[in-house]
């Protein structure tokens, strides 16, 4: 069974547009907001609990709310039944943080992960972010781990939760797909020292070409922000020092376009 919500002056109306813009909510209540069913599926099969879902049915196509029960069953899952709600177009649009897009909107619990939590394999390859700030970019770099099947993206004194709706919408859902966790740059360090992972830093100064380094054994690429790069924190505790050449006018790509070319060589060489 599912309600009827008409009215944008509706408390669980109101509490979407307060989990959507404010990561000081999502952290109080310990909820998050996604959009979209590929979302919602990788949500599911990930683990997560959905607390609750939205459904518009006129954008959502032929889909209807009991067409969700298939992986929100709670005979396959720990998790109660969310309770789920239609929307009339309008106020869907109204709520939704892409606009009209595919009429699904979920309220799911958060969860976090530590760096002890990581089941990694004996040669693991993990990208490891220093402060990096830009949802949309962390969302790219995700879907770069992701289709490079890294072992896990760690992000370093976070600038942005990971639960914000721009860094799911540009993961498109593989915020769910790739172990991620928040932490900070000292036990991150100690972390990949203590477990024998070789620590590249990519940053212009006192490097050598990525593509000269050797990225068959346990490998964290680190990297910093655009504006100022790593800190000597991570320049201290490199195995080795990276570089992408940079043969134009500038000195520096988008730091998820520079992510994808080192994962991928790390790729190439381990084929």
């Amino acid at each position: 069974m599912y309600s009827v919500i008409t009215s944008a002056k509706n408390p669980r109306i109101k509490q979407l547009l307060q989990l959507q813009q404010k990561s000081s909510e999502r952290r109080q209540t310990g909820l998050f907001v996604l959009e979209g069913k590929r979302e919602l599926q990788h949500c599911v099969e990930a683990g997560y609990e959905v607390v609750e879902l939205y459904i518009c049915p006129e954008l959502a196509g032929d889909a209807q709310a009991s067409d969700y029960h298939w992986s929100l069953d709670s005979a396959k899952s720990p998790y109660p039944q969310p309770s789920i709600y239609t929307l009339p177009p309008a106020l869907y649009e109204r709520v939704a943080y892409r606009g009209t897009t595919e009429g699904v909107i979920a309220v799911v619990r958060a969860r976090s992960i530590a760096l002890e939590d990581l089941h990694l394999p004996e040669n693991p390859l993990i990208i490891v972010l220093e402060r990096v700030e830009k949802p949309g970019n962390l969302g790219a770099i995700l879907r770069s781990a992701d289709a490079a099947a890294a072992d896990a993206v760690v992000v370093c004194d976070p600038l942005t939760d990971l639960y914000n709706p721009n860094l799911i919408r540009s993961s498109i859902g593989a915020i769910f797909t790739v172990p991620c966790v928040a932490t900070t740059s000292v036990e991150c360090i100690s972390f990949l020292q203590e477990n024998g992972i070789q620590i590249l830093t990519a940053q212009l100064q006192d490097s050598h070409p990525y593509y000269d380094t050797d990225m068959h054994c346990p490998t964290a690429i680190v990297m910093g922000t655009e504006a100022t790069g790593l800190t000597d924190l991570w320049r201290q505790a490199a195995t080795a020092h990276i570089r992408i050449p940079m043969l134009g006018r500038l000195d520096s790509l988008n730091v998820s376009v520079s992510t994808a070319i080192l994962l991928f060589e790390a790729v190439r060489q381990r084929q």
